[in-house]
């Protein structure tokens, strides 16, 4: 089924909200809480322990591994998903958190406890706000989403030019602001879009269940995302 007809069943749907719905965006949100929790205190156990931090900052096979394994579990928790156990998809989902800790542990060596944990309250905050716009806003964001998409292909690219050619400091930052943008978007039409597609559930299946672990996974990754490029722009340096 098209988006299109998705947002014709929503609004067809405005006064006969699915029983089942409430339950399963609960799933979504702990499920996330949950992923966040594991990443967060993976990444601390992995940056107070000197040796799991020197390997993964001087080997930098591991570091690539490490990056390639969590792209890997991501494509293809996503392309298997109905073929996947709701069980099996979960175990997934917390080890890709535990990749992701792990990756970002090195967030500790670059900027102060003091500031990683303030950026993660304004993330925090931003987040819930936007992700409320989304649930509960009439417009369709449907079009946002895809003008969303497109800047983040184009931050990716400009991203990458700016890490091997331009090497600017000012550009970087400029990028960071552009991201803050692009995943305060992504998060109020993520959020709407999760809610389409539970909308038509009428009890909380295994099912059901999978599309609002994708859900979560889709939230994460937008929470991440903001997460690190507000560090980026208000995280304060180690000396």
């Amino acid at each position: 089924m098209n988006e299109d007809r998705l947002y014709e069943l929503i609004r067809e749907k405005e006064n006969i909200a699915s029983a089942a719905l409430p339950a399963l965006m609960r799933k979504v949100y702990v499920w996330m809480t949950l992923a966040l929790a594991i990443t967060g205190f993976t990444a601390y156990g992995v940056a107070t322990s000197p040796g799991i931090m020197t390997a993964i900052v001087t080997n930098r096979a591991l570091l690539w591994g490490l990056l390639i394994a969590e792209l890997a579990l991501v494509w293809y928790v996503s392309a298997r998903i109905n073929r996947l156990s709701l069980s099996t998809a979960t175990v997934i989902f917390v080890l890709y958190s535990v990749l992701n800790g792990a990756t970002l542990s090195v967030i500790f060596l670059a900027y102060t406890m003091q500031s990683i944990a303030s950026v993660f309250f304004i993330t925090a905050g931003t987040f819930a706000a936007m992700s409320l716009i989304g649930y509960f806003t009439k417009s369709d964001l449907s079009s946002l989403g895809r003008i969303l998409f497109m800047a983040l292909i184009g931050l990716v690219i400009a991203t990458l030019v700016n890490m091997f050619l331009i090497k600017s400091g000012g550009f970087s930052l400029i990028l960071s602001y552009v991201g803050v943008l692009i995943f305060v978007g992504l998060t109020a039409y993520d959020t709407q879009k999760i809610k389409m597609m539970l909308v038509e559930a009428d009890d909380v299946t295994e099912e059901a269940q999978k599309i609002a672990l994708m859900g979560s996974l889709s939230l994460y990754l937008d929470f991440i995302n903001l997460f690190l490029y507000l560090l980026r722009i208000f995280g304060g340096n180690r000396e």
